[in-house]
């Protein structure tokens, strides 16, 4: 009879996977740009994150639309479905495992079109929307000197960030924006993201919209301002 101590758990083979993006970039670049990396919420995909981050950069801007290595198939006929397939980021299980995936990604997209010339080393962005909201302010206040700035939409911040010492401070620029009417963000969900941002960050703004969970069209414009007085 087969014993638990017969079990080997958890034994790992390591392996290689693709990590898509797009990339947009005007042909008449007059040397390296500044950069928006947009990683899109829970379900979506990169074509969905261009379309809003191309609402929301000021002209001269590269936009890198990373997705979520964590594919699911979605019903095309579901009500507000405009795409068959959905990506997601994190996983419960082994979620420090998600975490380090999403940091090598967006660095390794910087260091490629840094190398490329492409983009300026000093004028980087990052943007994310719900899910990718915590996940990107993980990165930002990890990676403490490789931000110019960093928008979080309708989002959380990362859950160990009173008690944990990876987290330092940086000179990049927060702007949080959220809905009055969100559901999963309540007001009195986010009402203490502000301070705590401030323990780590240059400087704070947020802003709060009579929207829900989405980026509403207030925000877009709203974010393609802030980003034109930081570059």
């Amino acid at each position: 009879m087969q014993t638990q101590t017969d079990i080997l758990q958890d034994q790992t083979l390591t392996a290689e996977i693709n990590l898509y993006y797009d990339l947009y970039v005007k042909d008449e670049r007059s040397g390296p740009q500044s950069l928006l990396i947009a990683c899109h919420g829970y379900g979506e995909n990169k074509r969905h994150g261009m379309r809003v981050a191309r609402e929301c950069a000021p002209d001269g801007f590269v936009i890198a639309s990373l997705q979520g290595f964590y594919q699911h198939i979605r019903d095309p006929k579901e009500e507000g479905t405009p795409f068959r397939f959905g990506f997601g980021w994190l996983t419960n299980f082994k979620s420090e495992e998600s975490v380090a995936l999403h940091h090598k990604f967006v660095l390794g997209v910087i260091a490629k079109l840094i190398n490329e010339n492409i983009v300026d080393g000093n004028r980087i962005f990052l943007m994310g929307f719900s899910q990718t909201c915590a996940l990107n302010f993980r990165f930002a206040f990890t990676h403490a000197d490789i931000l110019r700035g960093v928008v979080g939409i309708c989002g959380g911040i990362p859950g160990d960030w009173d008690k944990s010492a990876i987290y330092k401070n940086t000179d990049a620029d927060v702007l949080y924006l959220h809905g009055i009417q969100d559901e999963i963000y309540t007001p009195e969900r986010v009402a203490g993201f502000e301070s705590k941002l401030k323990m780590r960050a240059n400087k704070v703004e947020t802003k709060a919209y009579d929207a829900g969970h989405e980026i509403s069209s207030a925000m877009r414009q709203d974010i393609k301002v802030w980003l034109d007085k930081q570059r």
